[in-house]
């Protein structure tokens, strides 16, 4: 699997919109995103297309693709961040030319509907990718450290890091206001004990199930799985989806799910009834309430990186290597 170059200070990065359009931010929030990427070191421009705006809050698969096939032709930029999650992103997966991505590999990161994209690129090129914070979720203010931290430690390095837990999080409107927020402590939860070793394959799970049967989904078996859902979910779907991601991995080494928004009214109990079902469970680590995906911060996780995970005793050591 090969590891686009770690960004750095000076770096270049390129924000395109390959699902919803960059014009449904606001100006300020823009602006104080790209405020925040300058802070640690990092140049930032935007693709030609990326505020155009159509009936689905997009743009054409054709405008879309220029500006993805243009982020990594460009030898000045040096990675590219998505402008914000949405539905569509998987109606560019077969116009894209891999041969143009696979010859000029750089740093792509967004999470939720990106997870289509992110995966393809990683399946038919050999290419980490990577899950974590988009451009949009720079303009967070409280909480933000930590995102930028853990965003920082895995495309801004190529040493191995920690994934721990954030010291709070929250599920609110951060994006409508800023000051009023509501942290919450964070615990991440065990569900079976053990040890893996492996390849880090994910994202949002529907997204991630979107490619099943098509030439874009990676390969699954024997690898550490991450998955998460937004507030659209509720259990009865999450169990649909995970059975079916499950079933198509045929075996894994280690789950790991990301924590549920409060609106998709998933407990704990919920979860071990869901998990339960699952003999393929019992016997590898698997854990809950982690910090990726719909609620903040948001942390990044390389898409073909490596891991090893231990659970025992109550205590989680992850060991990522981007």
């Amino acid at each position: 699997m090969r590891t686009p170059s770690a960004l750095k200070k000076g770096s270049h990065i390129r924000v395109i919109a390959p699902s919803r359009s960059a014009s449904i931010l606001s100006e300020e929030g823009m602006a104080q995103a790209k405020k925040r990427l300058e802070a640690i070191g990092i140049t930032v421009s935007f693709g030609q297309h990326v505020f155009e705006c159509d009936l689905h809050s997009s743009s054409s698969i054709e405008h879309r693709l220029s500006d993805l096939h243009e982020a990594f032709s460009n030898d000045e930029v040096d990675g590219i961040l998505t402008a914000i999650g949405g539905f569509n992103c998987n109606e560019l997966l077969p116009y894209i030319d891999y041969d143009l991505i696979r010859q000029h590999p750089k740093v792509l990161c967004g999470y939720s509907d990106i997870t289509a994209l992110a995966n393809a690129i990683t399946a038919k090129c050999d290419m980490v990718t990577y899950s974590g914070p988009h451009f949009s979720s720079f303009q967070m203010e409280q909480g933000q450290e930590e995102q930028t931290a853990m965003f920082q430690a895995c495309v801004m390095s190529s040493e191995p890091f920690d994934f721990t837990p954030s010291t709070k999080w929250s599920d609110d409107a951060w994006y409508l206001d800023q000051a009023n927020r509501q942290f919450h402590p964070t615990t991440w939860g065990i569900y079976q004990e053990g040890t893996a070793e492996g390849t880090l394959y994910g994202g949002n799970l529907c997204t991630l199930n979107l490619l099943q049967g098509t030439p874009f989904m990676p390969h699954l078996k024997d690898a550490i799985l991450f998955v998460e859902d937004d507030d659209l979910v509720f259990p009865e779907m999450f169990a649909r989806d995970l059975a079916s991601l499950l079933q198509h991995a045929e075996s894994i080494k280690g789950l790991i799910i990301g924590r549920f928004q409060k609106k998709s009214k998933m407990t704990e109990e919920h979860l071990r009834f869901i998990l339960d079902k699952h003999s393929m469970l019992q016997h590898i680590p698997v854990i809950y309430d982690v910090d990726i995906g719909h609620t903040q911060p948001v942390f990044t996780l390389p898409i073909g990186g490596s891991a090893e995970l231990s659970c025992y005793d109550g205590q989680i050591q992850w060991r990522v290597h981007p």
